[in-house]
């Protein structure tokens, strides 16, 4: 069984990025679990990390414990939300206890707008890199304009669908190969 942490940087309960996350896991290939981390968390308080709050020793255990981290981020002006920020911030603390080093990595987004998430995925990979993961290169995934991609039941339309599977293949390949 490969374990994929999966950070969705929306909280909003009809988010684009929920449903891109959802499809995702429906066309993964066999094998893999998506273990949805809840970053909904307290901002980030350096005077709090000698005894971390619960939900963040829930979410960096979540973290220790997969074989690979998806982030699925929306982009908010022109980089990632600031819950996915204070998430990443968060499990990447305290000093010497980054519960992200070495973890393969996706990165992916949804949005209203043409270009996608490209500006806040390229901010996030540079994070990401300083944190010792290894985000996956290619294919990239923009996802948008989403309103356009998802059917009625949030379901995503036909060629886009197969993009993704190839998109979830190639992580789940990568995560293994690490």
């Amino acid at each position: 069984m490969t374990k994929i942490a999966v950070l969705v940087g929306s909280l909003r309960e009809g988010s684009y990025n929920k449903l891109l996350a959802k499809n995702l896991e429906q066309l993964a290939p066999e094998g893999v679990e998506f273990d949805h981390v809840d970053i909904n968390l307290p901002l980030f308080d350096a005077d709090l990390e000698a005894d971390l709050p619960q939900a963040v020793a829930v979410m960096k255990r979540q973290i220790e414990t997969a074989d690979g981290v998806l982030f699925v981020t929306p982009e908010y002006n022109r980089g990632v939300s600031g819950v996915l920020k204070n998430a990443i911030d968060w499990a990447s603390r305290p000093d010497g206890r980054n519960s992200f080093k070495g973890k393969p990595a996706g990165i992916v987004g949804a949005s209203s707008g043409r270009i996608g998430t490209a500006v806040a995925q390229a901010a996030l990979r540079q994070t990401l890199l300083y944190l010792e993961m290894r985000p996956l290169g290619q294919p990239e995934v923009y996802f948008g304009p989403s309103g356009e991609l998802f059917d009625e039941a949030g379901v995503v339309v036909a060629g886009s669908r197969e993009f993704l599977q190839t998109y979830i293949v190639t992580l789940t390949a990568w995560i293994r190969k690490a």
